[in-house]
């Protein structure tokens, strides 16, 4: 009888596939520090600027963790305020901050020559970057925002910001057109208000431009893509809370920083999605906090005493539920 021999077929291993090697971080530079306030431009209760009560609330802001604020913002009322305020401003903060935080100002408008001046200015003044809105309700074409960006660009030493808020705006800045912009060497960062977590991905992985989520909401999300950090208008009220968010996400705990950007949900929404725009909320807080702030210009109104208190009730309870967290 023949004893049949074993079979003695050769295993293979699966082949491994193939990988592209990331560096250790990959994360977007970040020019200005990772956590920006959109400050609000406090007034005096006659409306004038009160660069006094902007330098207590810039002071507050950098020593409870912003590394840089954004001046003259849609927050802070840019509409409504003067060319001389908006360098006033830049220069009280200045004085009041020295180097201990980034100032970037905003300079855009729907008027490319103007825009242009106003750069100049807050260079002047003192200001280290620029905060630049797509031209608004002109509506431009693509190569005419383009164009727009590169003249101010050239206008002046400092870094941009592009702010790409279409909602407000009227006009996008598109993912292909911050492709072609990020070749300048002086347009380095966007906030990010697009909504658009596609376009916001393509843009990061074919650049280096440095992204900031401009939409509370959204800090967390875009910071785990590889995002630089926030410019927050929730800030002005409790400028430690997306700090720790972030601070949880790079020691590792993304856990407690989903948690934290959740418990941060209830004042978000109180202040940013209720019907009222941030800089109303935020005011109305920051005065019902005793922290400097004053009224609204118009055509903006101040909020009422039912939305302050709601305000306070829910930054009461924030601020109860992240003391037990040891933010």
């Amino acid at each position: 009888m023949t004893t049949a021999t074993p079979s003695t077929a050769t295993t293979t291993t699966p082949p491994t596939p193939a990988t592209t090697s990331l560096p250790a971080d990959h994360r977007s530079p970040a020019p200005f520090g990772r956590a920006l306030c959109a400050m609000v431009t406090p007034f005096t209760q006659s409306g004038a600027l009160d660069p006094d009560g902007a330098q207590r609330l810039a002071d507050r802001l950098v020593t409870g963790g912003c590394d840089g604020l954004v001046l003259s913002g849609t927050t802070g009322e840019s509409p409504t305020t003067t060319d001389a305020e908006k360098a006033a401003l830049v220069a009280a903060v200045r004085e009041a901050v020295g180097d201990r935080a980034a100032l970037v100002a905003g300079v855009g408008t729907a008027d490319t020559r103007h825009t242009v001046e106003l750069a100049r200015a807050a260079e002047k003044a003192g200001a280290d970057g620029l905060l630049v809105v797509a031209p608004y309700y002109s509506r431009p074409p693509q190569d005419a925002v383009e164009a727009h960006f590169r003249e101010i660009a050239d206008a002046s030493g400092l870094p941009l910001v592009l702010y790409d808020i279409p909602g407000r705006t009227g006009t996008r800045i598109e993912p292909a057109t911050l492709v072609r912009l990020s070749g300048h060497p002086r347009i380095v960062a966007v906030k990010d208000c697009a909504y658009d977590l596609l376009g916001t991905q393509q843009v990061l992985s074919r650049t280096d431009l440095a992204y900031y989520a401009g939409c509370d909401e959204q800090i967390l999300a875009l910071y785990a893509i590889g995002a630089a950090g926030y410019v927050g208008t929730v800030a002005n009220v409790a400028p430690e809370l997306f700090r720790a968010v972030l601070d949880a996400f790079d020691a590792g705990d993304t856990g407690r920083a989903a948690l934290l950007q959740r418990r941060a949900l209830p004042l978000v929404e109180s202040m940013m999605a209720a019907g009222l725009p941030g800089t109303v909320t935020a005011k109305a807080l920051l005065g019902a906090l005793g922290l400097p702030a004053g009224p609204v210009r118009a055509p903006l109104r101040c909020a009422d005493r039912a939305t302050t208190e709601a305000l306070l009730r829910t930054y009461g309870e924030l601020a109860a539920g992240t003391r037990q967290l040891q933010v």
